[in-house]
């Protein structure tokens, strides 16, 4: 039997459920020691979380959504049992690659602090303006 067949090898929810992790830290800013710190493990173990290469407990599980702020349910949100695979595994979805990049993170949180609607639509056209004038590029 092959090691990535055995019962305790990570399988696709594991991998799913280490994505929500990276990405919910990413969103609060939470550095990778700061997470392990919380959960008394090394950071080390974080990113094995994270990458789906070591399973996570329930009681680990739990553990997580405290330090993350969020229901244990949130790690398993978009997840589809009949593929396997979940929203982050859409390549073409621009969103969950957006959010997946540091400066994804940074710039959503930036454009939430700012206050006035009318700037963040102003923010946005520019946006717009600077991915358009690439693409004539191209």
């Amino acid at each position: 039997m092959n090691s990535k067949d055995s019962p305790r090898s990570p399988n696709d929810i594991d991998r799913h459920v280490g994505i929500r992790v990276r990405l919910r830290r990413r969103v609060i800013g939470l550095s990778q020691q700061a997470l392990a710190d919380s959960l008394g493990v090394t950071f080390q173990q974080v990113q094995k979380y994270e990458n789906g290469v070591n399973r996570i407990g329930a009681g680990r599980l739990y553990q997580l959504s405290q330090a993350l702020q969020v229901p244990v349910s949130y790690f398993y949100e978009d997840f589809d049992p009949e593929t396997g695979t979940g929203a982050e595994d859409d390549g073409e979805d621009a969103v969950v690659t957006f959010i997946r990049s540091r400066d994804g993170v940074q710039l959503a949180q930036a454009l939430n602090r700012i206050g006035d609607p009318k700037v963040r639509r102003h923010l946005l056209q520019l946006a717009n303006t600077l991915a358009a004038d690439t693409d004539d590029e191209a």
